[in-house]
């Protein structure tokens, strides 16, 4: 419920064109809140205006298992999406797709391979023998067999360090991205509103106390998509999209 008035609050301030300061009360970056064993949200403002919000889920890999699904041709809506897979605790969009609705890069299912993977470019999230790693693609990645991946780009943090700085295509815009700190927790965050430009981003998910390891850019803008029901946080994306990230409890 928290989560839902905060994000009412946010999308209010922004259609009315408020700043932070003109806002009901003051929305300030919060705490972690336990949603449910191994499952944590967070509100984070990068910027100094409310329309900035990242929405941030942390996940314990030992409590979540974690699964691509990818419909090639078929992209779907989140209440869509939601009803195929009613027993997910999340689901982010994730690769970047084509016109024909078809996944750019590797996407991984259930062990089963679709795309071309990068392989200097971007990052991957991959699950090997159910264990869950985010990886920058540069780095020599292997594509070995996994049961699950997604891949996306820009690479945002490589070893805890901002990895993007060109400042060339500054506009702010709704984001996705996946990222793992140095406990091996998963970090799913979404800006839902007018997120900052990605080397702003880049700079402060490097520099915040998420402590991050590893973070890429998944598919944004009007594909920017979260489902998460213990928290009661819903984020429909304005156009549907073909491959998800879904994560469920162990």
């Amino acid at each position: 419920m928290v989560a839902r008035l905060v994000c009412l609050a946010v999308m209010l301030s922004f259609l009315a064109g408020c700043s932070l300061a003109n806002l009901p009360f003051r929305l300030m970056p919060s705490p972690w809140q336990h949603v449910a064993p191994g499952l944590q949200v967070r509100v984070m403002l990068p910027r100094a205006d409310a329309s900035s919000q990242l929405f941030v889920t942390r996940i314990d890999p030992e409590r979540y298992r974690f699964r691509a699904i990818y419909q090639p041709g078929a992209a779907q809506s989140l209440a869509a999406w939601r009803a195929q897979e009613p027993d997910a605790s999340l689901i982010v969009n994730a690769n970047y797709f084509d016109a024909a609705r078809r996944a750019i890069g590797l996407v991984v299912s259930d062990g089963s391979a679709h795309g071309e993977a990068y392989r200097q470019l971007g990052g991957a999230f991959l699950v090997r023998n159910g264990e869950a790693a985010v990886v920058a693609n540069h780095a020599g990645l292997r594509m070995r067999p996994s049961e699950q991946a997604v891949q996306g780009y820009p690479l945002l943090v490589v070893n805890g360090k901002q990895a993007f700085t060109d400042t060339r295509g500054a506009e702010r815009n709704r984001r996705s991205v996946i990222a793992q700190d140095r406990q091996g927790r998963i970090l799913i965050i979404i800006a839902p509103y007018l997120g900052p430009s990605l080397a702003q981003l880049s700079a402060f998910l490097a520099a915040s106390d998420l402590d991050i390891v590893t973070a890429f850019n998944l598919d944004g803008g009007r594909s920017t998509m979260l489902a998460l029901p213990d928290a009661e946080y819903m984020q429909p994306s304005f156009q549907a999209v073909p491959t998800i990230l879904a994560v469920y409890k162990r």
